[in-house]
């Protein structure tokens, strides 16, 4: 991909090159050089990094090698960009700078990134936040009318992030995640909550994208991506991203021995049935780690233990859970033959989730049996799926002719309607089980608000090290959404309301409507008085009207030095 922009041609004696096809002149560059003793001979090793300006043989417009080589380079603004907007957005980006500043983030990245690489960092976060997009070719229109972290507030073009993007190393994400975790205060018991997403690629090829297994197929090719997060204190505490083709079961040990590189003792893990198995159990247990997990609906031990206490628990008004419109129970067992710790399964029967199951799987049967109608008396074969709930008859020559149901199997599903099975290590009450298996809650919205409200439901990238770097960037993107998330339901609770604009992408579009506007002596002051329901959003953050004002004079002294 050739950016938007031109620079000098790279002045290296013997080791750049001009090579010329149809209309173009393309500049190579000789990176290496490799010695063949048996052959007695050496083979330079070159890349193309950009094509010569048809206006001045001595400038180039450069591709992404040219960022992978000449890092140093820093590239000019895109042509025709202006400088900065009359009116600045500032509203959002004030309570996302109290959370950055509250988490200590700037010091924590400044150990890995140069002042200038910092701001614009930070800016990429934050923009992914407001404008709900990563896309780096619209971040400069972001830049133009919203303040910004970067030194001066610069504006820099997308070239410029290419750039930025291309030349991060795993040695600053790892670094990163190695502070970040080393601040949590690990004396504390918590409990994580660890779950995963695929993201699609449209773009690049690259290594950890493969035909996997995808949540939502959209016929591209994925990698997963997982976050730690710890629902105690909510907060992310760590991700990963591994190959497309990896399913969720296999890579939770993974997950394990990382969360105790980082120094995590006194953890439990809050999972979903996907990450149930022995081996990820027992692995558990060598830590010494707890666990809170939903089994499979139709596993044959969650069959039998509900058939074995169906009818003792979902009617008796001490056994309800209050919270979650559920009743429960606890039982002593073993999850397989050879387990040598008893584990504590409860027991949950919901009579909404029984009255929708039920009508799903009677509408489901039906709908079965119309759609094979059609086909009586005609040679084919039924599908697999019928044997479940079907006896299939045919005639001698493969003609099908019949399906009958089996009622037994039927009759039994319908008895297993409205129940669900959590599983923990720890001796607790099945509304202790449940309310902790509930702080899920986040972190899965976490995921939704990842794809739906950063921008990242597929990424377009053309190399390794910039799929990585907007992975590192939507984590600590998350970080800073995440508290928002957990300061605007906190208020909402504590006013005992649910205000349709105490919601993230509600509040930042309200927040948004604060602006400052550039007067005739060049100084930025805010436009208007702040309204009521801005008033109300704020506070969650514990801000008031004199903060706003006193941060918006902060950002008026920040430009003045620009402007």
């Amino acid at each position: 991909m050739y950016l938007d922009c031109v620079v000098d041609v790279p002045d290296i004696p013997g080791k750049i090159t001009h090579q010329k096809k149809k209309n173009a002149v393309y500049i190579d560059f000789e990176y290496e050089r490799i010695y063949y003793p048996e052959r007695k001979y050496t083979i330079p090793k070159r890349v193309t990094i950009g094509k010569l300006d048809s206006d001045n043989p001595k400038r180039m417009v450069p591709n992404e090698n040219f960022l992978k080589y000449f890092p140093e380079v820093e590239l000019p603004v895109k042509k025709g960009t202006v400088r900065r907007s009359y009116t600045l957005k500032v509203g959002a980006f004030l309570v996302l700078q109290q959370i950055v500043e509250a988490y200590k983030l700037p010091a924590l990245l400044d150990r890995y990134f140069n002042s200038p690489d910092l701001g614009l960092f930070l800016d990429l976060a934050i923009y992914s936040i407001i404008c709900e997009n990563n896309a780096s070719q619209y971040y400069p229109d972001y830049a133009y009318n919203h303040p910004l972290f970067t030194e001066n507030m610069h504006i820099y073009s997308d070239s410029k992030i290419s750039g930025f993007l291309s030349q991060m190393t795993d040695e600053q994400s790892m670094g990163f995640l190695n502070d970040w975790n080393a601040a949590r205060d690990h004396r504390e018991k918590i409990y994580i909550s660890y779950d995963s997403t695929n993201k699609n690629c449209q773009a690049g090829d690259l290594e950890l994208v493969e035909f996997g297994h995808p949540k939502v197929d959209l016929g591209c090719p994925i990698f997963n991506y997982a976050i730690a997060y710890d629902t105690s204190n909510q907060v992310p505490l760590f991700y990963e991203e591994y190959p497309g083709s990896i399913v969720d079961v296999s890579q939770l040990q993974y997950m394990l021995d990382r969360a105790y590189a980082y120094g995590y003792r006194k953890i439990g893990f809050i999972l979903d049935r996907g990450y149930f198995s022995r081996q990820n159990i027992e692995y558990m247990d060598q830590y010494g780690y707890d666990f809170v997990m939903m089994l499979k609906g139709r596993a044959k031990l969650v069959n039998e233990l509900i058939m074995a206490h169906r009818g003792s628990f979902e009617e008796s008004w001490n056994r309800r859970v209050k919270a979650y419109d559920v009743s429960g129970i606890t039982v002593r067992y073993k999850l397989y033959e050879s387990d040598r710790n008893d584990r504590y399964f409860h027991l949950f029967h919901s009579d909404e989730k029984q009255t929708w199951e039920r009508s799903a799987l009677k509408a489901k049967v039906e709908r079965m049996a119309a759609l094979m109608a059609p086909y009586q008396g005609k040679v084919m074969s039924v599908p697999d799926s019928y044997n479940q709930y079907f006896e299939v008859f045919y005639d001698q020559d493969g003609t099908f002719l019949a399906l009958k149901e089996k009622e037994a199997v039927i009759e039994r599903e319908l008895k297993l309607c409205g129940y669900f099975v959590i599983v923990t290590s720890k001796k607790m009450t099945a509304e202790e089980a449940i309310t902790l298996y509930k702080g899920r809650d986040v972190s899965e919205k976490l995921f939704r608000g990842s794809k739906s409200y950063l921008g990242n439901k597929s990424l377009r990238v053309h190399s390794n090290e910039s799929a990585s770097a907007k992975i590192f960037i939507e984590f600590v993107a998350t970080i800073i959404r995440s508290r928002l998330y957990t300061l605007l339901k906190a208020e909402m609770v504590n006013n005992d309301r649910k205000a349709n604009y105490m919601t993230v992408p509600a509040a930042l579009r309200e927040l948004e409507k604060i602006e400052m506007t550039r007067m005739g002596d060049g100084n930025y002051r805010l436009s208007h008085a702040v309204t009521a329901t801005q008033k109300a959003i704020l506070k969650a953050f514990r801000l008031d009207v004199a903060d706003i004002k006193n941060k918006a004079n902060q950002i008026n002294e920040r430009l003045k030095g620009e402007l």
